[in-house]
């Protein structure tokens, strides 16, 4: 198994990134691919999926959103894009809590989470998130649980401009995940809030 790429990230999708490495181009699967910074040296922590009809990496910034992406697809029901699709929507730490406060309406936010998913996630993982999740590590430094601001400014200054607007970080933070999926001008970033925001 591949633990980890450390090299310039040359292009950036919606769901993928293209990392190279000793002049080979790896495609890797992210739940946030616009965390990682255009043409900068980064290191993915990768795990590689394997089935009859396909080989993929899939890609996170630390160790330990790779750890919570691998209890997931434990949990029957759940699959490698449901697991990324959790990730997207929320940090690692808050889906623990929720797991561990058996909070279905919480995990039922999730795209593809039903009831009967967030039961079984509840029963397959309570109890074994918390400790792992909290406990600290060298490779979690900003990316676990920091922001990505450090890396995508543009994006900062759009969340400047909604706290200059009167927004709380309450209102921020339920729509800031949604943002770093985009690739925006922070205009756009703006805007975007806003819409959801109101809706």
């Amino acid at each position: 198994m591949i633990e980890c790429l450390t090299g310039k990230i040359v292009h950036t999708e919606r769901e993928t990134v293209t990392i190279e490495v000793g002049n080979i181009g790896y495609l890797v699967y992210c739940a946030n691919p616009f965390v990682f910074p255009l043409q900068k040296t980064t290191t993915i922590y990768t795990y590689q999926y394997v089935r009859e009809d396909a080989i993929r990496l899939y890609g996170f910034s630390s160790r330990k959103e790779r750890q919570l992406f691998e209890q997931l697809l434990q949990v029957s029901g759940i699959g490698p894009k449901g697991a990324l699709a959790i990730l997207a929507s929320g940090s690692p730490l808050q889906v623990a809590k929720a797991i561990e406060n058996e909070d279905e309406k919480f995990l039922t936010k999730f795209p593809g989470v039903g009831k009967k998913t967030a039961r079984q996630m509840i029963l397959d993982l309570k109890g074994k998130l918390m400790e792992a999740l909290q406990a600290p590590s060298p490779d979690d430094i900003p990316a676990f649980e920091q922001v990505v601001e450090e890396e995508n400014h543009v994006l900062e200054e759009a969340l400047e401009a909604l706290r200059a607007l009167g927004y709380s970080e309450k209102e921020i933070n339920k729509v800031k995940p949604k943002l770093q999926q985009e690739n925006l001008e922070a205009e756009e970033y703006v805007k975007k809030a806003l819409q959801w925001m109101l809706s």
